[in-house]
C-alpha cells in the first residue's frame, strides 16, 4: 500500500476496475460449426471500466487518482508498467486472487461481447486504512462495480464526496448493482438488457436512491437521461464517430469520463452528454480496449463539429 502525498488534490478518485482484457476478432458472434477456427492475431489490453474512466480523465487533463487490487502475476504486472509509462496515478492492494481478467469476441461490426472472469471473492473489499486518505482529497470519486468498492459509500456520504458508477447491462433487478444505483448521485448504465423497461427503471433509480441524474447509453441510438425533477426521460441522439467504426470496446468508460470532466467545469447536462458523446464515439475508432484517448483538444474540436452539424 502506498500513502498519498499530503498536499494531493484529486479532481477524481476511480476506485476498483483494473484488468486486463484479451481481444478476438471474429466474423461474428456465434459460435461456429467444428470445435476450432482460425481468428486474426489475439491481443492483450490493460483494460476494465475503472482503467477505461481513469485513464480517460487523465487525458482531458483531470487530476485523477485510480485504486484497486491487482494480482502479483504477469497481469498485474502488465498494469503497472503501462500506468507507469502513462504517468498515471495508481496505488493498489496485492490480491491473492490475482488479477481479473476478460475475453471479449469483436465482430467486423465493432460489436463485442465479453466474458468476464470475476476471479474475486464476493466479500472482498478494499480496506478502509488504504482507500480513506485518497477518498478525503477527492473532489469527485468514481466506484466501479466490482464488488471491492461495496464498503467505501459510508465514508462518501459521510464526506460529501459527489460519486458516480456505472452499472454496464444491468437488467433492473439484480442486487449487486441495485447497491451502486441507489448509493451514487450520478448513475450510468448501458440501455441493452432494459429497453422495454427503460423509463421504469431509471425512473426507479431516481425514486428509490439518491441520483441526481440517471443516463443510459444505447450505442448508435445515442443516450437517455432523466434528471431528479424532470417528468419525462430525454432523449440525445448519437455523435457521428469521426473514422470508421472498429471496436466499441472502451466506449461507455469514455463516455462517463468525459461527461464527468464537463460536470467538473460547471457545464450543463447537455453539454455532459455532448462531451461524452463525442468521447464515445472517438473511441469506437480505435482497435482494442483503451487504446487510444480522447484530449481536451479533440474533445473541444470533437464537440464543436457536433454542434455544427
Amino acid at each position: 500500500m502506498t500513502a498519498p502525498t499530503p498536499s494531493a488534490a484529486y479532481d477524481i478518485l476511480v476506485a476498483g476496475g483494473a484488468g486486463v482484457d484479451t481481444i478476438v476478432r471474429v466474423a461474428e458472434l456465434r459460435v461456429p460449426p467444428g470445435d476450432s477456427v482460425f481468428v486474426p492475431p489475439v491481443h492483450d489490453y490493460v483494460a476494465h471500466t475503472g482503467n477505461g474512466v481513469a485513464r480517460g480523465a487523465r487525458a482531458l487533463g483531470m487530476a485523477t487518482k485510480f485504486i484497486d487490487f491487482v494480482g502479483d502475476d504477469i497481469q498485474g504486472r502488465t498494469i503497472l508498467e503501462a500506468y507507469a509509462a502513462d504517468g498515471l496515478d495508481f496505488s493498489h492492494v496485492v490480491s491473492p486472487h490475482g488479477t481479473p481478467r476478460g475475453v471479449n469476441l469483436v465482430d467486423p461490426q465493432g460489436r463485442r461481447f465479453s466474458f468476464y472472469d470475476g476471479r474475486h471473492p464476493a466479500d472482498l473489499r478494499l480496506p478502509r486504512a488504504f482507500y480513506l486518505p485518497y477518498l478525503e482529497r477527492a473532489r469527485h470519486v468514481h466506484l466501479s462495480i466490482t464488488g471491492v468498492t461495496k464498503d467505501m459509500y459510508d465514508d462518501v456520504h459521510r464526506l460529501g464526496v459527489p460519486s458516480s458508477t456505472d452499472l454496464h447491462d444491468w437488467d433492473g433487478t439484480n442486487p449487486h448493482h441495485l447497491t451502486y444505483a441507489l448509493a451514487s448521485d450520478y448513475v450510468f448504465l448501458s440501455a441493452a438488457t432494459i429497453h422495454d423497461r427503460l423509463d421504469e427503471v431509471l425512473r426507479s433509480i431516481v425514486d428509490r436512491g439518491r441520483a441526481r441524474l440517471v443516463v443510459a447509453t444505447d450505442g448508435a441510438a445515442g443516450c437517455h437521461v432523466l434528471e431528479r425533477g424532470d417528468e419525462k426521460v430525454r432523449h440525445f441522439a448519437a455523435v457521428r464517430p469521426p473514422a470508421p467504426v472498429v471496436d466499441s470496446n472502451g466506449a461507455g468508460d469514455a463516455f462517463v469520463s468525459a461527461f464527468l470532466y464537463a460536470l467538473a467545469r460547471g457545464e450543463t447536462v447537455e453539454e455532459c452528454v455532448l462531451a461524452g458523446s463525442v468521447s464515445g464515439a472517438f473511441a469506437c475508432t480505435s482497435a482494442g480496449t483503451h487504446t487510444e484517448f480522447i484530449d481536451a483538444d479533440g474533445l473541444r474540436d470533437g464537440r464543436a463539429a457536433a454542434a455544427a452539424g
